[in-house]
């Protein structure tokens, strides 16, 4: 079996490579101030700078679960999700209202992809 994980810690690890699929942990933006496309955007390109960190990119996306504090949002998030994602590489998507650990995070993403 081929496993490797990156960025432990004590509860996840970031980023889990098993054999040709790459997971990342749930992302959440890092500045907690701003708004829903200020967090959208922090969290787009910490995925990009993870599946980078993984060997893969945001083009080979299989799957991404993604939860919004409020539904009003969404619009706005699929609005920057389809200019960030690549033509063509929608991967399969669920994207649910949830209360969030944190009250201040508006919007966190959970993905899997290919190598």
């Amino acid at each position: 079996m081929n496993l490797t994980r990156k960025r432990i810690g004590a509860k996840l690890s970031r980023i889990v490579i098993h054999n040709e699929t790459v997971y990342l942990c749930g992302q959440i933006p890092v500045g907690l101030n701003d708004d829903i496309v200020g967090q959208t955007k922090a969290v787009l390109a910490s995925i990009d700078s993870d599946l980078e960190e993984a060997g893969t990119d945001k083009s080979k996306l299989l799957s991404a679960l993604i939860h919004v504090k409020d539904n009003k949002d969404v619009a706005t998030f699929n609005e920057l999700w389809n200019a960030w994602l690549p033509e063509g590489c929608a991967p399969a998507r669920t994207c649910v209202q949830s209360t969030m650990a944190n009250d201040a995070v508006l919007v966190e993403v959970t993905v899997i992809a290919a190598l």
